[in-house]
């Protein structure tokens, strides 16, 4: 039973972002069933990001004073209660209500999920695991547009049955005995999370993820005016960075382990700076593939270092310093597209240069704040 848990921790984390992109592929077929205009039933996706990032300041803390495993147990069984209710809505308001608590549900599990696993392994082995949570939270993102549009050539309603089903069984299952309460303080404070090391590690987060994964809907932007991609070819490019992200999961995981997380995050933003000023510039659709796919590289660089160093004695460790990284982390996220897609067409190649630039630039800058009180590990 506790390897099973342990697998657990692991597939909780493909259910977040998962939910997230979910509804990315059937936006048109929301929009006949509910008769709003596709614009509107993109809103299905802010429904559930908001709740999701906004919570997360300060679930991780909410879930260290509650038990862990009792938080992460009670977050499943909401998200099954919201996953029926996007599937039973027959008005619009409802169905967005649903996708709400989905993303309020997922935000007393991601968080929670890596302090337990934390908990849960050797330190000198933590990198790669969270490797391993890092590339099925990359593969959830990365695989909801594709599950949702098949489902949708059916009918939507099929993938919130099957996200209902994995939520519930992984309720079932639980977390691994040791992470249900969390160590040290036995009522942790809000405040205790908020602390400047913290939210520049979440500042970081932001800047890595929305700056290179984050940009995929620039990337489909491009692929769209300047190769002539339709929207099938377009969806499979996009996947080549959460593959590649999966697969380079273990040499991420021991890379973190053998050089540090602070070394590979700063590898993963300079290296990231360059790929994406190289998508924004190459005209040959073949490398811009290439390229991306391995931007999924160092994403992962980035999203595995920053977990490890916020989860060791640079963030303290706790679910509700791991909750603020990853509720800036989100934010960041979500203020890509509304920052970039203006300047996009105002100016394409400015479009990708900005981004590269606060890569290559501005995470090591933030980084260098706290090198005079790093630990030699990190």
């Amino acid at each position: 039973m506790a390897a099973l848990r342990r697998a657990a921790l692991f597939l909780g984390a493909f259910l977040g972002p998962f939910g997230g992109g979910l509804t990315a592929a059937m936006l048109p077929e929301l929009g006949a069933d509910f008769g709003v205009p596709t614009a509107t039933a993109a809103v299905s996706i802010t429904a559930y990001l908001l709740p999701f990032a906004g919570l997360m300041l300060v679930s991780g803390t909410l879930g260290d004073r509650w038990g862990r495993a009792r938080t992460v147990v009670a977050g499943y069984g909401l998200y099954v209660v919201a996953s029926l209710a996007c599937v039973l809505a027959t008005a619009w308001p409802v169905f967005l209500a649903g996708r709400a608590l989905q993303g309020a549900a997922n935000a007393f599990t991601t968080p929670l999920l890596l302090a337990a696993l934390a908990a849960a392994v050797e330190p000198d082995r933590l990198g790669r695991a969270l490797g391993w949570f890092g590339s099925l939270q990359a593969a959830g993102q990365t695989s909801a547009p594709l599950f949702g549009g098949l489902a949708a050539e059916v009918d939507w309603r099929w993938a919130f049955w099957g996200a209902a089903g994995v939520a519930l069984l992984l309720g079932l299952v639980g977390v691994p005995g040791g992470s249900v309460r969390a160590t040290g303080d036995a009522r942790p404070r809000l405040r205790s999370a908020w602390t400047g090391p913290v939210l520049r590690l979440g500042l970081v987060a932001a800047i890595g993820w929305g700056c290179l994964a984050g940009l995929n809907f620039l990337l489909a932007l491009r692929l769209e005016e300047e190769f002539g991609l339709g929207a099938g070819p377009r969806g499979l490019v996009l996947t080549a960075l959460g593959v590649a992200g999966i697969l380079t999961a273990r040499l991420i995981g021991g890379a973190v382990d053998r050089l540090g997380a602070r070394r590979c995050v700063l590898a993963g933003a300079v290296g990231g700076g360059v790929l994406v000023a190289l998508i924004g510039v190459v005209p040959v659709l073949g490398v811009v593939v290439g390229l991306w796919a391995v931007g999924g590289v160092c994403s992962q660089l980035i999203l595995v270092g920053v977990n490890a160093l916020v989860l060791g004695p640079a963030g303290g460790g706790g679910g509700g310093a791991v909750s603020v990284v990853q509720a800036v982390r989100f934010a960041g996220t979500a203020a890509s597209p509304v920052a970039l897609t203006p300047v996009y067409h105002a100016d394409p190649l400015a479009a990708f240069l900005a981004p590269a630039a606060l890569l290559a630039a501005g995470v090591p800058a933030v980084l260098a704040l706290d090198r005079p009180r790093a630990r030699p590990w990190t």
